[in-house]
């Protein structure tokens, strides 16, 4: 590896910029470009844990206790997702399902937004570098929530959204392509990690 006498984040810096210099090149769309920037900044930290064997496969828990998403993708094992969970005034759970799936999805934020924030712009396109929702989006039930990536990587693990369920864009890329539409989503702050 030739960039191995670096620091591990200068190291990766120095692949990104190859590579987009490839995908540049080769004619990419700024949406691919972004896909893979993500994985520049992400950091995800996916891991393989047990979980409850009364917890059937191929469904999805999100534990605000232990800020996490666990994809049980095997009884009595689960891959474990840091998040970021909702602010104690946006706090809910319940029983829903994916009912949809978004590559890099818009952003239109909701009137109550940007009364808080009249900075904020009324609309921000899929792919754009600031656009709160990341590179992919799961979509809960018929309600505003979502699973999604995010422009602030540095928010995993806080308490910070609006109800949404915050991943690291390379996490939320691995959960993308596990969970199909219809896949059961427990949002619970029961804590499972002890």
């Amino acid at each position: 590896m030739p960039y191995r006498h670096l620091q591990p984040g200068m190291a990766r810096l120095c692949r990104a910029i190859v590579i987009l210099g490839i995908l540049a090149t080769a004619g990419a769309r700024p949406a691919a470009a972004q896909d893979f920037f993500s994985f520049l900044w992400s950091g995800g930290s996916r891991e393989v844990v047990s979980f409850p064997a009364s917890y059937a496969p191929r469904q999805v828990i999100v534990s605000f206790g232990d800020r996490k998403i666990y994809w049980v993708h095997q009884r009595g094992e689960a891959i474990s997702y840091p998040i970021a969970v909702p602010r104690q005034q946006s706090r809910w759970q319940g029983v829903t399902s994916v009912s949809a799936k978004r590559v890099n999805p818009s952003w239109t934020p909701t009137a109550t937004m940007r009364r808080e924030n009249p900075t904020l712009p009324v609309f921000l396109p899929g792919g754009h570098p600031m656009n709160p929702l990341g590179v992919r989006a799961l979509y809960l039930g018929s309600s505003m929530y979502r699973i999604h990536g995010t422009d602030a990587p540095w928010t995993i693990g806080q308490a910070v959204s609006k109800g949404c369920i915050r991943m690291y864009n390379e996490d939320v890329l691995d959960l993308y392509g596990r969970v199909p539409v219809g896949t059961r989503v427990t949002v619970t702050w029961m804590r499972f990690n002890r």
